[in-house]
């Protein structure tokens, strides 16, 4: 299986370029795979301030949506667990919720400045899980589009975030080079790995 999808990404940055997918550098890149109908989708975000929508078929990418709305870059991306929901998080400090069915925004939520420079959905896809530059991972309701509360690595630039796959754990990466771990449920830090790089 995972050879299989490295092959289709493979192809599909191969079409990308070719069909020249974005005006700037693209940053960012979220494969899902629709609960509803089994179709997949590749959204992808852009220093051109766009968020585009493709579908994959028959090893064909064809785009369906161009979605407008971020002011600056975008930097993050991820589509939620049922496919249903595309986030999208830029240099504006807005994350932007999009429905993947009609290509229409369905939220935009004021992160602040610099605490949206990745996204991550929640297993359940209630929830988005946000880093932050002053090291801590915020956590917004896709249904209420705000900030729920926040687990605090007392670190640094949190640049990248990912969920356990049962949703029980959240990891994320600091400019530093640290990982922590958190509980979800209690919001304890369980695990800190230091790296050797120092800013």
């Amino acid at each position: 299986a995972t050879d299989y999808y490295a092959n289709l990404f493979l192809k599909v940055l191969t079409c990308a370029c070719f069909l020249s997918a974005h005006d700037d550098a693209i940053w960012t890149a979220a494969w899902g795979k629709s609960e509803a109908d089994g179709t997949e989708t590749i959204v992808t975000g852009s220093l051109d301030d766009m968020v585009k929508v493709w579908k994959w078929s028959d090893e064909k990418l064809e785009l369906q949506w161009t979605l407008e709305g971020h002011q600056l870059g975008v930097v993050s991306v991820d589509i939620s667990h049922n496919g249903a929901i595309a986030a999208s998080s830029s240099l504006d400090a807005h994350i932007r919720l999009w429905d993947l069915e009609s290509g229409k925004q369905i939220k935009s939520m004021d992160a602040g400045p610099v605490d949206a420079w990745s996204v991550a959905f929640s297993p359940d896809s209630k929830y988005i899980a946000t880093g932050s530059h002053l090291g801590k991972v915020n956590i917004f309701g896709v249904e209420s589009g705000k900030k729920e509360y926040s687990l605090d690595t007392r670190g640094k630039f949190i640049l990248s975030i990912a969920y356990s796959p049962d949703g029980k754990y959240l990891a994320s990466g600091a400019i530093d080079g640290i990982i922590n771990i958190f509980d979800i449920a209690t919001g304890k830090l369980l695990h800190t790995l230091e790296g050797g790089f120092k800013c």
